[in-house]
Parts: C-alpha cells; structure tokens; sequence
C-alpha cells in the first residue's frame, strides 16, 4: 500500500555494513545504476606501490570525474562517495531510503515537494554545511556558465534534477538560480518538482547531488583535482591523473569516524594489470578479470552474503542491480528495423556466455530491468532468448541467405578490449556467423567508443547500466525516454506513447500504479527491442588477506568508512 507521506530518520552513514543478506534471493533490493558499468576505464598505468600502515590500497580505472559536478561512472562515484554525503542513502537491509545528511525528511501529499531537514556538520575545510551548500552544488550542475561548466564543459548528469522547478530556465540561461530550491533556515532544503515525483528522495541520494563549500565556485580549478567534501575521508593532495588519489580520515566527520587512516587508489590502466599488482600483494581490492574467477574463489574463499569480506571471505560475487547489454543504433541501417534488432537478440546464447566465460557467476538477461528491483517480472522482453530458427526466420524475411548461407551483410560491433569484454564479444560474433552474419571489430578506447555511441556514429556494441538509484524509472527514463536523447540514451531510440507512459508513471504517487505504467512503457520497449540485454552483473572483486571487514553495496559502492584492516 503506498503512502505518499515520506518521513525517515537517520539510520546512519552506510546502515548495512555486516548483516547478512540471502544471497540466492537478491534480498539486496527486497523491498524497492550512468555508468558504463565496471571495466570501463582506459587510462594509463599509474605507481601502484602499496602504501603503509592503515590505508587499504584500492583499485581503480582513471576517473572521469571526482568533482560531484559530473560524477557519471563508478570509477569516479567510488571516490566521491567516500569524500561526500548525500541527503539520503538506500539502506539494502531495510529495502528503504533513509536520511544521510538530512536527519530527516517528509513530502506533501501529492509528491511535489520534499522538504529535508540537515544535520549540523562541516566540510573537510571547516565551513558549515548548510541548505546552501545543497543549492550551490544543484546550481553548478545545472548552469552551463558555472565556474566549473566554463572550464571543464557543461554537467552530463544535470539530468537528475530535471524534475526540479527552473530547470529549464538555468539549463538555457534564462534565469540564474534554480528557483524550485529555497532555502528558509541554514537546516531546511525545500524543493519544488514541476510535476508530481513520489521517488524523489531515491535521486537525491546520488553522489553527483552532494553539497559544496563557496570554494566549489570562487576556486573551481582546483577544486576539480581536490574537492572539498562532508564525508568521512578528505583529499590527501589532488588526484593525479592516471595515477592515483589519495584520501585519509576526517577527524571532526558528525557521523562515526573511519577506522582507516587514509585509503590509496591506486589508478591501473586495465584490470587485467591490475589483478597482476594485486597477485604481487601491491593492492589490497581488485576486480577479478573473468579468466581468472575460478581460481579467485579457491584462493580468496566465497563471502556468504557476496558483498561483504572478512577473514577467509575475500571473494565477493554479489548480484548488481546492473545489466551488460548491446545498444544498437536505432537511426540508421540496419538496426532501424525492429525485426532486425529482434532477430539479432534471438542468435545470442546468453546462456553460454553465463556458463562458459562468467563460470556461472552471472545470470542471462530477460529485459533492461534486473531482478530484485521492485516490479521486476521475468520474461518481459520476448525476444530476449535464444532461438536460433526464429532469428532465421526473420532474417531471411531481411536478408535471404546465399548457398552458403552468407546474407552478404556486414556489422561493426563496437567495444573495448580490456576487462573480459572481448571474450564476450567473440562469443557475439560467432552466434552472428552462425545465421549468417559477419562482423567485424571496432576495438577503440573507450573513451573513443564512447564518443561515438553519444553521436550516433557507430552499428552496434557494449555498454552497461549500473543503477543510479535502485528503482525501476532508473533504468527506463535514462536509456529510453525521448528527453534523454543525447545522454544516456544512446541507442537513439524515441517512443512518444512510452515517454508519455513514463511520465505518467513519474507523476504517480502509488506505487502500485506508478510501477504499473512502468510495466507498460517497458512491453512496449521489450517489443520494439532497442537494445539487446545480454546478462545481470555480479561482483568479481577480491580482497587481500589483510581486509578484516569491508562492505561493498550492490551499486558497487564501497562502505570504506567502516572497514578495517587485520
């Protein structure tokens, strides 16, 4: 039974960090992320000595970002989430969104404003943090002609406040503040939404929404390299880029002070580099690349719950609320047409992929939406199966076969090679070679790769969606609402009766009708088949002997705040 009226205390930084969690039945999102998921990155090698003492030495690829201004991948949200606080966090245990830096928080009835009330805390420089701090960070995000957007180019994550009244009007220049934040004391953050929004508070507890200090503006070149939060760890320097960042603890944090002193991230070019650092006993935390699995879980012994390592537990195979897909340029040739695009689905064993490259580790795909997120349904895509004759079928209708069974077409499949994802690929191609179809490898960094999804100048290839916020909006609107065209949709798909079904959905406040409308904008996209769902992600992360306790939540971020070392 929904209940538009929404009023949690604080349970505290990170709730769920040692209970136990089933670990058959995805109880991580029991009761309810851009990213390009892991293995995205693409940068250079950095100094992976380990450091000294008690600072846990962490991997990662070169962020693109660590301002929250356009924190938009994991390798950068990692960071920022342990240098800031958001107003909320979803605590996993409780399948609950609950206070952060807001102490509490309440809507009207028809979900059009929320109203959050701060605890008292300071920035890692001794400034307050205040309803302020949240206006500004909302504010830079969002106009283009912020300090920071005129140095390092315009947020592409301003997004999550489109919903906000004067949105618009800062994103286009016609005002200079976002009108529907107001501030009535130092600890009241009112926001006005232009329609009805009831998952608001879920958007709020992303790290891109985090508040800054006026250093944010008056310095933001700086700032950039080293930015000044209200979490538990504070920048040690500035991040080195393609090297490393350092953070240690900040001793006058409000909420419980880490137990670490600091924690090193060491910055690797490719997990496939970074695994041999971690094997030499130079990294403490490390993705295990998929050749490697096996022996990892002999080695490091299986965490029971699979997100949280402690003595003889260090392998974490947790599932994500997070799909690895293939996007398809829905704007051109060949992948304009539906049947194509389904045809294409159908010659995938998804299945074999899970088997023989994941060793099971990971689940086939039967939609966007994973399970485990609230209104999830199994088989909502029906062309997200193997069925060989059926791809045939509608192939020959296309492109009718030869003698020797060629259909005389050629696909560019696009991808990076570091992180598994080429095994992947390889098993792609062959499915495609077995209907007919040749493809060749477009195997660019990734960066490069990215540039081209974004304008449209590719066939088919990788990507992956780790959930922003657990909900099911998440994974609809950003991949597949019209509005979103030119960010996160980059398949290029645009369905006016889906938009229109997911901003119903967004404008309802029962849940049970809101995820209704959902399930609705969702056939009809399983339908056309923009995309083509391949598995569900599980962590493959590996500890070291030396981690007592740490706590990795299913959005993959980690709980470093309360680990410890042996």
């Amino acid at each position: 039974m929904a209940d538009s009226k929404i009023n949690q205390p604080v349970v505290g930084r990170r709730a769920f960090v040692g209970g136990t969690l089933a670990a058959s039945s995805l109880a991580f999102l029991a009761a309810c992320s851009n990213n390009n998921a892991s293995n995205a990155g693409s940068s250079t090698g950095g100094d992976s000595a380990p450091a000294a003492g008690n600072t846990l030495n962490y991997y990662i690829n070169n962020p693109v970002c660590i301002d929250p201004y356009n924190a938009q991948e994991d390798q950068g949200i990692q960071v920022v989430f342990q240098l800031f606080d958001t107003l909320t966090e979803y605590d996993f245990e409780k399948g609950e969104i609950v206070g952060l830096a807001a102490e509490s928080f309440e809507s009207n009835d028809d979900a059009t404003q929320f109203t959050f009330h701060l605890k008292e805390a300071t920035f890692h420089n001794g400034e307050a943090v205040t309803s302020q701090s949240f206006k500004r960070a909302w504010e830079r995000i969002v106009n283009p002609s912020s300090a920071v957007a005129s140095i390092y180019g315009p947020s592409e994550i301003s997004y999550h406040l489109s919903v906000v009244k004067g949105y618009q009007e800062l994103l286009d220049g016609s005002a200079t503040e976002l009108t529907g934040v107001t501030c009535p004391d130092d600890q009241t953050l009112v926001v006005d939404l232009n329609n009805p929004y009831a998952d608001f508070a879920y958007v709020v507890s992303h790290p891109a929404l985090s508040p800054v200090p006026e250093a944010a503006d008056t310095d933001a070149e700086n700032y950039y390299l080293a930015p000044i939060g209200n979490g538990p760890f504070k920048m040690d320097g500035k991040w080195e880029d393609g090297q490393e960042i350092n953070v240690v603890r900040y001793d006058d944090y409000y909420g419980t002070t880490a137990k670490l002193d600091g924690v090193h991230f060491s910055i690797q070019r490719d997990q496939e580099t970074a695994y041999r650092e971690f094997q030499a006993g130079n990294l403490d935390v490390c993705d295990v690349p998929v050749a490697q699995i096996d022996a990892a879980k002999s080695d490091r012994g299986v965490s029971e719950d699979g997100y949280t390592m402690s003595d003889g537990q260090h392998m974490l195979l947790g599932s994500e609320p997070s799909t690895y897909y293939l996007t398809c340029n829905n704007t051109a040739e060949p992948f304009n047409n539906a049947d194509f695009r389904r045809a294409i689905s159908m010659a995938i064993n998804r299945e074999a992929i899970c088997d023989s490259i994941f060793s099971g580790t990971r689940t086939p795909a039967d939609g966007i939406v994973p399970p485990g997120i609230d209104g999830y349904q199994e088989g909502m895509w029906p062309y997200c199966k193997y069925d060989q004759a059926a791809a045939i079928e509608l192939l020959d209708q296309l492109y009718p076969a030869d003698g020797d069974g060629k259909r005389g077409i050629t696909l560019q499949l696009s991808y990076n090679l570091d992180g598994g994802h080429q095994a992947i690929m390889e098993s792609v191609i062959s499915d495609l070679e077995a209907v007919g179809i040749t493809c060749t490898s477009d195997t660019q960094e990734w960066a490069a790769i990215l540039t081209e999804y974004q304008d449209l100048n590719y066939q088919f290839g990788r990507l992956g969606w780790i959930a922003d916020y657990p909900i099911y909006d998440n994974f609809l609107y950003p991949l597949f609402h019209s509005d979103s065209l030119g960010g996160d949709n980059r398949s290029g798909y645009s369905n006016p009766e889906v938009d229109e079904l997911i901003n119903q959905a967004r404008a309802t406040v029962d849940t049970d009708q809101r995820i209704d409308l959902m399930h609705q904008a969702d056939a009809i996209i399983g339908e056309d088949n923009p995309v083509i769902p391949l598995n569900f992600y599980t962590h493959q992360i590996a500890g070291s002997d030396r981690i007592a306790h740490l706590y990795i939540d299913p959005l993959k971020k980690a709980d470093l705040s309360e680990a410890e070392l042996a």
